[in-house]
């Protein structure tokens, strides 16, 4: 809530005009919320004005949410305390959740600052005083605020302090203080450090909230900046307060000290809640000077303040322990010495002499001849079978190419080789077909040696995923992660697929293509606006074959007489200008034309009772006299009888 004064009601409101639960009759829009839109109402029971805050249309739709705030809205309604803005009622009309509370014509807090910039700590210290009073009635029946924030306090035109949104905060806090995402929500500049890092709010969160307040009444400035909402919530938890009297040089200790207890990031150092905080409020203001009190800083330095800019806590690091490096196994890992390196031996085997050998030329060999001859022969089969049989044998690589792959093993295993299969894309080699061996075809290897078949795969073709419904960033890691390419990529309307979302891809899903394929994608823009033509004064029925070619539901079901529209024509239409969506709905008033009035005879009447009739009916009058008197009886009247639209001309004769 930013402001309590009446504002000029945007065209097109719908609300503006309706009366809700029989009771409440719309007057204007007074401000716009995040969660609510507040407008001026009259409560026509009991005549009086009231500001209506109207939920906003997506959280009508949460039935827990609804459930919650009508109960604490209860609670709120409890609340009996000048400085509390009233609630006096809730309720539901027509998919509109209400609430009826005091109006307060006046300025909220921040408005005041705005124009201000800083308040002497006699005025900051007042205000805190209301602030801390309504907050204390509230926390005395187990009511936590949960949205402090100048916004929510309200000066009204006589200098009454009031805090407003009791009860609302409190059932938006507990159901959406975090989104399904883990992402924060609510006021950040004033949320304290544990409704930051769990959630969670007690009075004492209600108390570091006013000592912010405190904090930036004294110094123009809010105690918290930053470029993001994480930015300043990181603060809260890791950065203190800084003291006012940085900002603003002159202020007393005793403010410092004040700002710093309400402002404790343990909820354990603060006060318990906001009557003990004003209890401490109102000993520190005993200690102060009426001098100190009313001192202001001049233009220099109130510009200094606003100036400073708020300090920026230092991002943990976190601890890098160094790595050390392993030590390699063996000293100095050379090849000598105790190390790994490993070592061939040669082995002497011993040679026994042949007895009987005569090696002089020409003798006798001796007795036993035999066993050598026998030697020689066990020594040429020996060789035989390693050459022809054994591990010495040889073997013709045999014809495989363009064999399917079980004929090629076949003969490869016949070949008394061991195959082995490897497959590799091909664009022109027929899948399972052998396009290569190593060695090649033709080769004499060892018997038993591996022989590397290379087995077509096919041509290399990769389907392309379903990208339908993700985003960019998803669609080219699943691109990637298939062996294609990201492609061309447009925008498009769409009305199902939400912005920034894959709508489709070229080629389709499920295509087969060829490896580092481009893919393109259409990416949505959301749904597409639709300008909203102007129809007022024109044909009901061109308006309503335009709106629907342009995809928008027509409802014209509305008919009202009109003095200045003619028949057929659009009095009003809502919206009447902007931009819509496919599907969303224009509503058009069509004129039935002026009320019909019968005309009254006033034949043989006198000129001036005649005219007091007619106009009496809702006539003008045109008296015209061939002799050119005005007075006298009515000799005629066009048209004497019948029905006339209200407003037209009545011509009397006269003498």
């Amino acid at each position: 809530m930013t402001t309590y004064t009446p504002t000029v009601s945007p065209q097109g409101d719908a609300l503006i005009g309706r009366t809700l639960d029989g009771r409440y009759r719309v007057l204007s829009r007074i401000a716009d919320g995040g969660m609510a839109t507040v407008y001026l109402a009259v409560d026509e029971r009991l005549e009086r004005e009231v500001a209506l805050k109207v939920m906003r249309p997506h959280l009508v739709h949460d039935e827990t949410f609804v459930s919650r705030f009508r109960r604490e809205a209860r609670s709120a309604a409890a609340l009996s305390h000048p400085n509390v803005v009233a609630v006096y009622d809730q309720g539901q009309d027509d998919g509109s959740v209400f609430l009826a509370m005091e109006y307060v014509p006046g300025l909220t807090l921040r408005d005041v600052l705005r124009e201000e910039g800083t308040l002497s700590p006699r005025a900051a210290l007042d205000v805190l005083e209301a602030v801390l009073l309504a907050l204390a009635e509230a926390h005395g029946k187990g009511l936590i605020h949960r949205d402090v924030k100048p916004e929510n306090v309200i000066i009204n035109d006589n200098g009454t302090v009031k805090v407003a949104d009791f009860g609302l905060a409190r059932a938006v806090s507990s159901q959406t203080m975090t989104s399904s995402s883990g992402v924060l929500l609510g006021t950040v500049a004033y949320l304290s450090p544990e409704q930051v890092e769990r959630g969670v709010a007690d009075a004492r969160s209600d108390v570091y909230a006013a000592g912010l307040m405190l904090f930036e009444m004294l110094t123009g400035t809010k105690a918290f900046t930053g470029e993001t909402p994480i930015h300043v919530a990181y603060q809260h938890v890791h950065g203190g307060v800084p003291m006012p009297s940085d900002r603003v040089p002159g202020l007393p200790p005793a403010l410092d000290e004040l700002v710093a207890v309400a402002t404790s990031r343990d909820p354990d150092e603060r006060p318990t809640d906001a009557a003990d905080f004003l209890t401490l409020v109102r000993r520190t203001r005993a200690t102060l000077t009426p001098a100190v009190l009313d001192a202001r800083p001049d233009g220099a330095a109130a510009l200094a303040a606003a100036s400073v800019p708020t300090s920026t806590a230092a991002l943990p690091v976190r601890d890098r322990s160094a790595v050390a490096p392993v030590a390699a196994p063996g000293g100095s890992g050379g090849r000598g010495g105790s190390g790994a390196s490993a070592r061939t031996t040669a082995i002497a085997l011993p040679r026994e002499p042949l007895e009987g050998v005569v090696v002089a030329g020409g003798g006798r060999r001796g007795r036993n001849w035999w066993p050598a001859a026998f030697a020689s022969m066990l020594l040429a089969a020996a060789t035989a079978w390693f050459f022809f049989l054994g591990p010495g044998a040889t073997a013709t690589v045999p014809s495989v190419l363009d064999r399917p792959q079980d004929q090629a093993v076949t003969a490869v295993q016949a070949a008394h080789l061991d195959p082995t299969v490897s497959e590799a894309f091909s664009e022109d080699v027929p899948k399972g077909t052998v396009m290569g061996a190593d060695p090649q075809v033709g080769a004499t290897v060892r018997r038993g040696s591996e022989v590397v078949l290379t087995v077509s795969k096919g041509p290399e073709r990769y389907a392309v995923p379903t990208l339908a419904g993700s985003s960019l960033a998803e669609a080219k890691r699943q691109l990637a992660a298939t062996n294609l390419a990201l492609g061309k990529v447009t925008e498009a309307f769409s009305e199902k697929v939400p912005e920034g979302q894959v709508v489709s891809s070229s080629p389709k899903a499920g295509a087969s293509v060829k490896r580092d394929a481009a893919v393109a994608l259409v990416v949505s823009k959301g749904r597409q606006p639709i300008k909203v033509p102007d129809f007022t004064g024109k044909s009901a029925q061109d308006a309503e074959k335009q709106l629907s070619d342009l995809g928008l539901t027509v409802d014209a079901a509305k008919q009202e007489n009109s003095d200045t529209v003619k028949k057929g024509d659009v009095i009003s239409q809502s919206p009447r200008d902007g931009t819509l969506f496919k599907g969303d709905t224009v509503t058009l008033v069509v004129s039935k034309g002026p009320v019909l009035v019968d005309v009254p005879n006033v034949v043989g009447k006198q000129v001036d009772e005649a005219r007091r009739i007619l106009e009496g009916a809702g006539f003008r009058v045109d008296v015209r006299s061939g002799l050119g008197g005005s007075t006298g009886p009515v000799l005629a009247q066009r048209p004497s009888s019948g029905k006339q639209p209200k407003g037209s001309t009545i011509v009397l004769l006269v003498i």
